[in-house]
């Protein structure tokens, strides 16, 4: 039988799933840190706006 073409085939899955995971939590995780940004964003501008508007 011919071994190495199954193995060949199942590497191929196995980086597929991989490069699917990563990409996945990829997406995951940026949009967490947009989401981190935004709100650091939100408390800088208020933050600011409340000391200019105790001067």
């Amino acid at each position: 039988m011919d071994e190495k073409g199954q193995i060949s085939a199942e590497m191929i899955l196995l980086l597929g799933a991989m490069l699917v995971i990563v990409i996945v939590a990829g997406g995951a995780i940026f949009g967490i840190t947009q989401s981190f940004a935004g709100n650091i964003s939100q408390v800088i501008d208020t933050a600011r706006n409340n000391a200019i508007g105790k001067m």
